[in-house]
């Protein structure tokens, strides 16, 4: 497993696996790259990919400072140079799809096509959960709060059929400070000045019945992202590219195909 050390001294762990046209794929708050490992053999097969577990979690440095997903769209750049990529798709999915917003607007010469899973523009103009969701995931009884989480991931039927382990609902190693950093970091998105300067293809993908993330952000950043495609999967929950495997992965893997 590689390290790489970024220009202000955190050490990151990455992973890279497959072979061919390189593509990054990032995963959700608070979560190391096992995000990734129930559909990456998807993608493997034809692609180089990159993951990388952010700071704050996995076998990444744990700094107790701010962190930024445009910061974590920079640490993405500081992987790709030391894997030797020049230029790389990007898939991200929730605060990675924040994080890839920023990567292509910030570095356009680095990024291929594009697809935004299950993400947000943040700010004024991303909308946010409700109230009651909200309380679901702050209540005090962990158990509880861990299944509310669960249930805005998976449909119920999913995880009747599917008792875990779940990769999805966060890194078990990540010390508290670095889980409200992560917080404060997808919470600070605001990405909507900085949306019509992306000039990469790109794909935009939500399940209808998110509201974790709730499906009306994918209309906003399509609309919002010159030439940008939307695809909504009917029934799906925030972790539509597990559950929906057979729907979403050839759906990426197409659009990908379409903009090698």
């Amino acid at each position: 497993m590689p390290y790489v050390t970024t220009p202000d001294g955190v050490k990151l762990s990455y992973q890279v696996r497959g072979g061919g046209r390189p593509l990054v794929l990032l995963q959700g708050q608070a979560n190391d790259h096992r995000w990734w490992d129930p559909v990456r053999a998807d993608f493997d097969a034809g692609h180089l990919t990159i993951t990388l577990d952010y700071r704050g979690t996995g076998d990444s440095d744990k700094p107790d400072e701010p962190y930024t997903t445009r910061g974590f769209a920079a640490d993405v750049v500081t992987v790709l140079d030391d894997a030797g990529v020049a230029r790389a798709d990007v898939y991200g999915t929730s605060m990675g799809g924040r994080v890839a917003q920023w990567l292509a607007a910030d570095h356009p010469g680095r990024v291929g096509a594009l697809v935004l899973g299950c993400s947000s523009p943040g700010g004024a103009h991303g909308i946010e959960r409700d109230n009651d969701v909200r309380r679901s995931l702050a209540q005090p009884d962990r158990a509880a709060a861990e299944r509310a989480l669960l249930e805005l991931m998976y449909t119920p039927a999913w995880l009747a059929a599917h008792p875990g382990p779940y990769h999805t609902i966060g890194d078990p190693r990540m010390p508290a400070h670095a889980r409200r950093r992560h917080l404060a970091a997808s919470a600070g998105h605001d990405a909507w000045d900085a949306l019509p300067s992306i000039t990469a293809p790109t794909l935009v993908v939500h399940g209808t019945d998110d509201v974790f993330n709730p499906a009306a952000n994918a209309p906003l950043l399509a609309g919002r992202i010159p030439g940008a495609e939307l695809r909504l999967i009917e029934g799906a929950r925030h972790a539509y590219f597990e559950e929906f495997r057979h729907v979403a992965s050839p759906m990426v893997l197409d659009f990908l195909r379409r903009h090698a």
